[in-house]
């Protein structure tokens, strides 16, 4: 495949290297060693601090939201959501099975079980259509919420993935699911930069959660945000994330079961530092998607590019291929000459944990899985 082993050359003309290149590695270019050292000097390395408080700011400013609160991951950003949504143990909650393990995991940790309906091509997210059709046949409406008609089970939220930045069709789906008095938690662990209709990801359902991973477009180490323009909710998802424990001077009184998910401050000094830096990595990231998209014009191979009205953040950049056979091939040709490249996940409902769940047809989730590749992404 020629095209592949012109790749290969491009992308290290791109990077500067001869080296492995990696699919997406974190840059340090600013006020990281400056923070983190002070936090090491106030001794306020743990879960309370100023950079916490901080983080939380900025996430407000950057989403336009009334509540951030840091936590220890994107996971657990996603688990709080849902049970602050209202997800019960024995609960359905709508998602899609082409996602990355933790989206599935969240509802799994509610004692919920997903129900996996299908994604857009378009936009490889959740499909508002999908939703439709399943709520239209199964779907039934009573005093409290929606119910599925064949398990007899609560429908008590729905998580869509905004996939590598992406956003879905949130309009849609939020018109479907407010019909339906199924409450939105938007999994935006790699959509921080992405715009929907002129609105920041995460921010149109009732919660969203974020993550600043190591692999992330901006990086805490390990961490986390849950964001909502709720103030009731938000206030409750600060008290569950920390242990749920009553405000006293000194007494230890815990009223329910909380989770103990504070991000240490040292977490946040880093992201704060990575914060001030987004604008400059959204361009960067946006200047390599052109020279990605003017590389492939005259490839047989598709590089995805962001919708119509949608500003998406070009977490990890990717291709579609014509058929699992090529995928194949590209994926050899370029790991066997150091560019790092990996296929998008396997479907959640073929993993064990997760293959009685029911599902749709999931026609356009196959046609993806056997053809998106991801392409290295990294800021230059």
């Amino acid at each position: 495949m020629n095209n592949v082993k012109q790749l290969v050359s491009f992308v290290r003309d791109q990077y500067k290297t001869d080296e492995f290149i990696p699919l997406h590695e974190p840059r340090f270019r600013g006020n990281e060693k400056k923070y983190l050292l002070e936090t090491v000097d106030s001794t306020f390395v743990s879960s309370v601090g100023a950079y916490v408080d901080k983080l939380e700011s900025i996430m407000q400013d950057i989403t336009n939201t009334h509540k951030a609160i840091a936590v220890v991951n994107g996971t657990s950003s996603l688990q709080v959501a849902l049970r602050l949504a209202g997800v019960s143990p024995g609960d359905e909650v709508i998602t899609q099975a082409l996602t990355f393990v933790a989206t599935a995991n969240a509802i799994a940790y509610n004692q919920a079980t997903p129900v996996f309906l299908d994604v857009d091509l378009d936009t490889m997210g959740l499909s508002p259509k999908a939703t439709e059709s399943f709520l239209e046949e199964l779907g039934e409406l009573r005093d409290d919420g929606c119910y599925n008609k064949l398990t007899g089970n609560k429908i008590a939220a729905c998580m869509p993935m905004h996939t590598f930045g992406f956003p879905v069709h949130l309009e849609e789906l939020l018109t479907v699911c407010n019909k339906w008095k199924i409450p939105v938690v938007e999994d935006a662990a790699e959509s921080l930069g992405s715009f929907y209709k002129g609105k920041h990801t995460g921010s149109i359902g009732l919660l969203g959660g974020f993550s600043f991973n190591g692999n992330k477009i901006v990086t805490s180490g390990g961490g986390g945000i849950i964001v909502t323009n709720n103030l009731t909710i938000g206030a409750k998802a600060k008290y569950l994330t920390t242990t749920a424990k009553k405000p006293h001077p000194y007494e230890f009184f815990h009223d329910e079961l909380g989770y103990n998910f504070r991000m240490p401050n040292l977490n946040a000094a880093l992201a704060c530092a990575q914060l001030e830096q987004l604008e400059g990595f959204l361009q960067a990231k946006r200047n390599l998607a052109k020279e990605y998209a003017d590389f492939f014009k005259t490839s047989n191979i598709k590089f995805r590019e962001e919708l119509p009205n949608t500003r998406a953040n070009y977490w990890l950049m990717c291709v579609e291929l014509s058929d699992n056979a090529e995928r194949d091939e590209f994926l050899k040709i370029t790991n066997e000459n150091g560019v790092m490249t990996r296929p998008i996940w396997t479907l959640m409902y073929r993993l064990p944990m997760y293959q009685k769940c029911q599902r749709d047809a999931q026609k356009n989730a196959e046609f993806l899985e056997e053809r998106i590749v991801n392409i290295p992404s990294s800021v230059k």
